[in-house]
């Protein structure tokens, strides 16, 4: 990837002020969120990313659902003008803090909240401290992520997230202790001899048991045996990747 940026299809995405670039991570989750044959959020009218960084999740669900209003927010002055500059509305703030930007007497809520978040918990920090925001929980916990995210979430309005490996049972457990339930898992190998690497997960708010078709759970492989992109991911990321 190129050090200013990243040519997509339809966008370009400059990610120099930012501490974490354009990666497979990202656009995964940018590809994956509301896919599947389950239980669909019924209307894509609002959206939140979280951690927007440069904004790629964000634009990305922009041109999905263009129809779509997509806000994105990030704790880092120098990522959320950046965002903006890649056409994202984007704010500076917390999640714990967030309401609505346009009236803190109205309820809006979100049909759609993804996020790509902080996953270091207990390693070494980095020197950089845009960096380190970025990449420890410090800043944005697992347990506020789901406990905030549920409170914004509409009532049939769905979280998407891309964690570790090893935070899926971790996240299963706080997010049905704030009353979401898992509808969707993708678990993300490197290649097929290597371990499961990520999790895509999606939970869903307000759901009742006669509407639930059963968790839709699979695998993604991302590179063949010979390093070069599988189909799945060229099938998934198809729109998007030149």
């Amino acid at each position: 990837m190129a050090s200013e940026g990243f040519q997509f299809k339809q966008f370009y995405i400059a990610h120099h002020r930012c501490a974490m670039k354009v990666g497979t991570d990202g656009v995964l989750l940018g590809c994956w969120a509301l896919r599947g044959d389950g239980l669909q959020v019924t209307g894509y009218g609002r959206i939140l990313d979280v951690g927007t960084g440069c904004g790629l999740i964000a634009r990305m669900l922009m041109q999905r659902f263009p129809e779509a209003d997509v806000e994105g927010i990030d704790i880092d002055e120098a990522a959320v003008e950046q965002a903006k500059g890649n056409g994202v509305r984007a704010f500076q703030a917390r999640l714990q803090d967030w309401q609505n930007h346009k009236s803190q007497t109205t309820n809006h809520k979100y049909d759609l909240i993804v996020s790509n978040p902080p996953y270091f918990q207990n390693s070494l920090k980095n020197p950089d401290p845009s960096r380190q925001a970025a990449r420890h929980t410090d800043t944005l916990s697992y347990a506020e992520l789901i406990r905030h995210s549920a409170r914004l979430l509409s009532e049939d309005g769905q979280l998407a997230v891309i964690l570790p490996a090893d935070a899926e049972e971790e996240i299963m457990e706080l997010a049905k202790q704030n009353g979401l339930l898992l509808v969707r898992i993708t678990r993300v190998y490197s290649k097929e001899s290597k371990p499961v690497r990520r999790v895509l997960m999606a939970f869903m708010k307000g759901i009742r048991g006669t509407e639930f078709r059963g968790l839709e759970e699979d695998t993604l492989v991302l590179e063949d045996d010979k390093g070069s992109r599988s189909a799945a991911y060229q099938e998934l990321t198809k729109d998007f990747y030149l």
